[in-house]
């Protein structure tokens, strides 16, 4: 069983990433149907009609690259599926780790929707980012099986309990902001670094940039989406990293005096110093793929560094007084005698 989990984690750390891959490359309808290719197996069986697709549109999302792009994923996450399903099965024999194996199969289910309405609706904002979450999900989940016998409990205080759980939290708003920016295509809305298109507060809309029930590029109605509202996407991004940043910083500087959290929390400022230079360079760059599928990796090593760190801590004990001591004990007639 543990090594089924080892080998989930693995792929699932291949696979999160490579969905961004697919979906950066702009090969995420490079099959337009699912679960095949036009109903093939494979692009290989499919290739005369994805010529033909590619003919009347060489500008458009289908083409036998894209298309192998596509299905490598879905063959790289059915994989990952089907090993989760043998984790489930050992641990419901075994008896152990039956919640944490009923999560992940029930969060491999979802995915398996999320997935085929991803293509199926044609690359929607909220099932992409759903999409994403559940990705990231699935990898933590793994990664709470596969990686806590090695990591040691440490006592901490209340206070470093606390930072340590807002700060999965803010990680976890910000993989959900990052996601949105990504699938609005929001990422080069705002030129420049550290200001925004030259202005530290840029003109932006709310009204309909975080409407979930709407198609790609379009407001509620169907009109296309205001530059403004990109901007908004962008720009509360930034805000979110400024946040998870300080939540870092504070988060390590209260968890220092523990020599035990050391190593764990020099590695989760080096993720963050990681994302940090990652994201500007995306703005700085133009989203060049490589630092763009980095960028999606790096939030994925931060989400699990900050969840990790915060199932390592426990509340600390309270010291209990030590008992007054009472009075000695009489000493009998035959002690006394013998003193």
């Amino acid at each position: 069983m543990r090594r089924l989990i080892w080998l989930a984690f693995i792929l699932a750390c291949v696979v999160v990433p490579f969905g961004a891959y697919v979906r950066l490359s702009d090969a995420g309808l490079g099959c337009p149907d699912w679960p095949g290719c036009y109903g093939q197996i494979s692009p290989h069986h499919a290739a005369e009609s994805i010529q033909r697709q590619h003919v009347q549109s060489p500008d458009g999302p289908v083409s036998l690259s894209k298309a192998w792009k596509e299905m490598s994923h879905r063959y790289l996450a059915g994989a990952l599926g089907a090993l989760i399903v043998a984790v489930a099965w050992q641990a419901w024999r075994a008896r152990r780790h039956r919640r944490a194996a009923g999560a992940l199969l029930a969060v491999v289910a979802a995915q398996g929707l999320l997935g085929m309405w991803t293509v199926t609706l044609l690359l929607k904002p909220a099932i992409v980012t759903l999409h994403l979450l559940g990705g990231m999900s699935v990898l933590l989940l793994l990664a709470w099986l596969a990686l806590p016998p090695r990591l040691r409990p440490v006592e901490a205080p209340a206070a470093l309990n606390w930072l340590a759980r807002g700060l999965v939290l803010a990680v976890v708003l910000q993989v959900a902001l990052g996601g949105w920016v990504s699938t609005n295509y929001a990422a080069l809305a705002c030129q420049g670094f550290p200001a925004c298109n030259g202005e530290w507060w840029p003109q932006m809309r709310f009204e309909h940039a975080f409407h979930l029930f709407r198609a790609l590029g379009e407001a509620p109605d169907g009109s296309p989406l205001a530059v403004g509202n990109l901007v908004a996407v962008h720009w509360l991004h930034r805000l979110g990293a400024a946040l998870v940043t300080a939540l870092c910083l504070a988060t390590a500087r209260a968890g220092w005096r523990q020599p035990a959290l050391r190593g764990h929390l020099a590695c989760l400022l080096a993720l963050l110093g990681c994302q940090l230079a990652l994201g500007v360079a995306n703005v700085l760059l133009a989203l060049p793929l490589p630092a763009a599928v980095s960028h999606n990796a790096g939030a994925a090593g931060l989400l699990l560094a900050s969840s990790l760190l915060a199932l390592r801590l426990r509340p600390a004990r309270a010291v209990q007084p030590r008992a007054a001591a009472g009075p000695l004990p009489s000493l009998s007639k035959n002690h006394r005698e013998w003193v």
